[in-house]
């Protein structure tokens, strides 16, 4: 049984940084693309971060490219998105998900993630 599990989310101020984890089991991620999602309330999911499977290519969405950087350790299974000088247009329910095909490069759309995580709440303040 697949499971991804967020953590490191939280309230944080208008600047603040806060980074989350993805820790994956039941699957092997280093053959795999990995990815990071949010939704805001009202809203429908969006993406955010993607990560190819060997780690050398990334992708950020714009509205947090030059922020946010998303990384991988293959070693322990888990990928991670830094976040810095966040904003409170990034609250949102932050998900990871695991690429549906192996040795792709970065994916961007929903569709292309088999397994999501449950996801964490980040709370950005003003």
């Amino acid at each position: 049984q697949v499971q991804l599990v967020e953590s490191g989310g939280g309230l944080v101020q208008a600047g603040g940084s806060l980074r989350l984890s993805c820790a994956v089991s039941g699957l092997p991620i280093s053959r795999y693309a990995m990815g990071w999602f949010r939704q805001a309330p009202g809203k429908g999911r969006e993406f955010v971060a993607a990560i190819a499977w060997h780690g050398s290519s990334t992708y950020l969405a714009d509205s947090v490219r030059g922020r946010w950087s998303i990384s991988r350790d293959n070693a322990k299974n888990t990928v991670y998105l830094q976040m810095n000088s966040l904003r409170p247009e990034d609250t949102a329910v932050y998900y990871c998900a695991v690429d549906r095909a192996i040795l792709r490069s970065v994916v961007t759309g929903t569709e292309e993630y088999d397994y999501w995580g449950q996801g964490t709440q980040v709370t950005v303040s003003s």
